[in-house]
Formats: C-alpha cells, sequence, structure tokens
C-alpha cells in the first residue's frame, strides 16, 4: 500500500448527509404570524432538547410511491430543491408524513381542492405511520385522501457540518396551518410544544429558556420579517444549500454561516452550542 493510500485509510470517514424535511407550520395570531414549536425530549439521538420544527428524516420510497397528489408537480419542485424529481417528490412527501406524524396536521384533502378539518379520526393511522408500520402512500391510499403539495412552500436547506457523527440534508417548508386542525404535542420525540410568534421565540432563545441550532434561529429571523401569513406564502425565496463550515477566528474554533455574528453575539450560552443542523 502507497504512503497516499494509507493516509487515506487512516483519514475518518465523513458520513454522507441523509436527506429529511422540516415544516415551519404558521398561524396568523393578534402581534403578527406564529410558528409551532415544540421541544425534543432529553432522550433524542439527534438534537436533544432544543427547540425546533416539525420533521424527520425522509423515506426514500416515497420519490417512487404512486400518491394522489394535487399542486405543482414533482418537476416544478425539482427545480425549486434543485435535485431530482423522485427525491423532490420523497421530500414533499416526507414533510407531509413527519408533520403528520409530530403534531397531526394532515396537509392532505378528499379532493384536490379539500383539506381535512379534523384530523382526530386518523389518530390509529398516525401511530402506524410514526411506527413504520404503514408508509404514507398506502395511508393516504386507504383513506382515499389527495397529497395538498400546493399547501407547501420551499424554504431553505441546510446541510448539518462534516464535523457531526449524524448529517441530514434538510429542506425547510413553510404550510399554514389548516383550518380546522389543531398541532398538538402527542408525540414520543417532544416533551413541550408552543405556539410562538418569531419574536418570542428568540426572545425566550437570548433569556436561555430554549435553545435554538443555527437553522432553527435563521429560519425564526426570516418568518420575523413578514407582517402575515399571506405575505409569507407570496415570498419569492431562492433556496441557495448552506452548511456551517468550523473555522478559527481569533484563536477559537467557530461555526461559519450567513450572519453566524449576530448569532453569536445573542447566544446566551456559547457552551450549549452544538454543530448539528437537520432542524
Amino acid at each position: 500500500m502507497s504512503e497516499t493510500n494509507a493516509q487515506a485509510d487512516s483519514q475518518p470517514q465523513v458520513p454522507s448527509p441523509k436527506d429529511a424535511s422540516t415544516v415551519m407550520v404558521v398561524r396568523d395570531g393578534a402581534a403578527g404570524p406564529e410558528v409551532f414549536l415544540q421541544r425534543r425530549v432529553g432522550a433524542m439521538a439527534f438534537a436533544a432538547g432544543m427547540t425546533v420544527f416539525p420533521g424527520g428524516g425522509v423515506d426514500p420510497s416515497d420519490g417512487t410511491a404512486d400518491i394522489e397528489w394535487a399542486g405543482p408537480e414533482p418537476a416544478w419542485w425539482a427545480e425549486k430543491l434543485r435535485t431530482t424529481e423522485a427525491r423532490a417528490k420523497a421530500l414533499v412527501a416526507g414533510a407531509v408524513r413527519e408533520t403528520f406524524e409530530e403534531c397531526g396536521v394532515l396537509l392532505a384533502g378528499p379532493t384536490a381542492d379539500s383539506v381535512v378539518s379534523d384530523t382526530t379520526g386518523y389518530r390509529d393511522a398516525r401511530g402506524r405511520l410514526e411506527r413504520r408500520d404503514v408508509s404514507l402512500a398506502a395511508f393516504l391510499a386507504e383513506e382515499k385522501l389527495v397529497l395538498r403539495a400546493d399547501l407547501l412552500r420551499p424554504w431553505a436547506n441546510w446541510i448539518t457540518p462534516v464535523i457531526e457523527p449524524r448529517r441530514y440534508d434538510t429542506r425547510f417548508f413553510v404550510a399554514v396551518l389548516p383550518e380546522g386542525q389543531l398541532a398538538d404535542g402527542a408525540t414520543s420525540e417532544a416533551d413541550q410544544v408552543q405556539w410562538r410568534t418569531p419574536a418570542e421565540a428568540l426572545d425566550r432563545w437570548r433569556s436561555g429558556t430554549d435553545i435554538l441550532l443555527p437553522p432553527t434561529w435563521a429560519q425564526l429571523v426570516a418568518l420575523g420579517e413578514f407582517a402575515s401569513t399571506a405575505d409569507i406564502l407570496a415570498a419569492e425565496i431562492v433556496i441557495d444549500p448552506i452548511m456551517p463550515v468550523l473555522s478559527a477566528i481569533d484563536g477559537r474554533q467557530v461555526l461559519s454561516f450567513p450572519d453566524n455574528a449576530r448569532y453569536f453575539a445573542d447566544l446566551p450560552d456559547q457552551s450549549r452550542l452544538r454543530g448539528s443542523v437537520r432542524k
């Protein structure tokens, strides 16, 4: 074995990021748009104790499954998300599934122009989805529901730094809470849920009440610029992938990402910062 090959073999393997989808569920409140947040339980292997948006890993099979679909076709999503049609379809389907699993909000309806107004009747199916006893495609087919891709908007793309043992390539989406539906905390992954304006959520982070990873912080900052959910949905967003990089600044190792100086300036306790960036 050559010296070059030996050196290469001795280098730690960087895990490839897994696809993930995260959805910012928003609603209009008295003080402006509010977003649904949940605090992950301390036993979670990833982002334990962090305050995040609903989301999780994508099932690649969703990209090839036969799903009744309303709204922009996978080709449109592929262009917006800068990926293949199959992968884009899986990311959108994953966004719908994870949102339903983690907070009970179901972006689907009996027809292409309707949405279910009460999801309590799907409680058992929700548990089956969370346990992976049934696929999203099978659930929608069983219940004769159409996936409402038009209720989602693409928003951002963050990739976990190479320094992390668990890595995710996460697409962030935004959706308005459907009329009649309720977002809840009936998931094994969260021990607390809350509706907050972006400003309130950021204030809680600055005070040390909640812990926000950079991607969550960045989306809250962005959402805080809008006066209504209609404005959020109408926003023309250009998605550029962001992968924080560990850099040496003033003799310290710091994660570099857009507006990182602003993030670190307000960080209540830098020892709590973790480099993971799925949600």
